[in-house]
């Protein structure tokens, strides 16, 4: 089934182009483009997996072509002068350990005047400094956008509306996006088990100024998010709940409150600046997560920079991921005396569970190290290798499926084909 929808997602944008060559009169015409990356990722560990956000598995010391590899394929159409649309296809490894299509956007906009313009369907979640090309490699310098930050928010896109309003002060150009909606997400918590996280109410603002080669950006997304399918999570919170009515200790309920994803308020708050001048070229960004459900609040950021050298542009990253706030374990650690003797045992399984919980959804902090080297080669193609430096701490990080006892850090190699066309 799921080879049988892939293979009509990418064929629809060739299927539109068709049916509009068919047509010999005036209509509109259907512009096809796309993009993706052939990719080699390897790790110097067997003791845990290395992968993107969303992603179920990785790569150790065998080298998988899954991690960074992808393709896109985009059609649009104009309509007329005022009215165009766009469908956006993406092949990639999801959180179901399988090369996964989806429709990555599929909306029409309207151009109301030379300033302003309203999109409804399906559009990327302005929550990143590049959030529209975050899977485009050959857009970007980096191999692949920093997982510190671009974890931060595992949804990629909002089914709803956004207008955008663009204007010109001098020489610098101001463009304000503000995008409603929701959206829904696959959750990978492991090699084969996934969870779906949904986003209602989402209120995201995007502010950007561009002035010669400095961008400036201030993102912010507000929303509710629910999780309904995690057994872990429904099994604790119920479990919480009737041993707290049954042995009387009155900070299970509130705690299992705490932990719930249903319709809790989440917001992301982040910075950005970019910079390509002469041959010098800069990225970064900073960002701050907030959740009022066991999904931890945390500091984001990272800093690149690089150097053109002709065709050539080497480039050096840091970038860092502070868990803030956890919700406290709350859990007696035992039961006072006189009661039953099923109590204290009950009482760590469930102080067991929250941890688990917790580091299942939450993963860790981490920092990374990234030296690479980008070589244009082409006009519509660029080779890269990177190497990071891969440094959790407290936990296992952002690796998937660690052995006990994994601590890193660990230096992940990539080399890979960024095109376009």
């Amino acid at each position: 089934m799921k080879k049988r929808f892939l293979v009509t997602l990418l064929t629809m944008p060739l299927a539109l182009a068709n049916a509009f060559a068919d047509d010999t009169s005036t209509g509109p015409s259907v512009k096809i483009s796309g993009y993706g990356t052939a990719a080699l990722t390897f790790s110097d560990t067997n003791d845990a997996q290395f992968g993107r956000p969303n992603q179920a598995t990785g790569a150790d010391k065998t080298p998988r072509t899954g991690v960074d590899s992808n393709l896109g394929l985009q059609a649009s159409t104009v309509i007329n002068d005022w009215l165009s649309g766009t469908v956006q296809g993406l092949v990639r490894k999801d959180g179901e350990d399988d090369f996964g299509a989806e429709l990555a956007w599929a909306f029409a906009k309207a151009k109301l005047s030379d300033n302003f313009s309203v999109r409804v369907g399906r559009m990327g979640l302005p929550v990143f400094m590049i959030s529209d090309y975050r899977n485009v490699g050959y857009a970007n310098t980096l191999l692949r956008p920093p997982g510190e930050m671009y974890s931060q928010v595992p949804m990629n896109s909002i089914d709803g509306v956004d207008a955008t309003y663009q204007r010109g002060f001098g020489d610098t150009n101001v463009t304000a996006q503000l995008a409603l909606g929701r959206t829904k997400a696959t959750i990978a918590t492991g090699a084969n088990s996934v969870v779906h996280l949904e986003g209602k109410d989402i209120v995201a603002l995007n502010l950007t100024a561009e002035h010669g080669p400095l961008t400036l950006r201030f993102g912010r997304a507000d929303t509710k998010i629910s999780v309904d399918d995690s057994t872990l999570l429904n099994g604790l919170t119920a479990a919480l709940r009737a041993t707290g009515a049954g042995y009387h200790f009155d900070q299970l309920g509130p705690l299992a409150d705490a932990l719930e994803v249903k319709n809790k308020k989440a917001s992301f708050t982040s910075l950005g600046l970019g910079l390509d001048w002469n041959n010098i070229v800069v990225q970064s960004e900073f960002a701050k997560r907030k959740s009022a459900s066991y999904i931890t609040d945390t500091t984001s950021w990272y800093l690149m920079g690089g150097y053109r050298i002709g065709k050539f542009l080497p480039y050096y990253s840091h970038a860092n991921l502070r868990i803030d706030t956890v919700v406290a374990n709350t859990v007696p650690a035992a039961c006072p005396a006189g009661y039953p003797a099923a109590c204290t045992p009950t009482l760590r399984a469930l102080s067991a569970g929250v941890n688990v919980l917790q580091s299942t959804g939450n993963q860790g902090e981490q920092s990374t190290d990234t030296i690479g080297m980008r070589w244009d080669f082409s006009t519509s193609a660029a080779l890269k290798v990177q190497i990071d430096r891969v440094k959790p701490k407290n936990g296992q990080g952002l690796f998937l499926q660690p052995k006990p006892g994994f601590t890193g850090p660990v230096t992940v190699g990539a080399v890979a084909i960024d095109f376009v066309f």
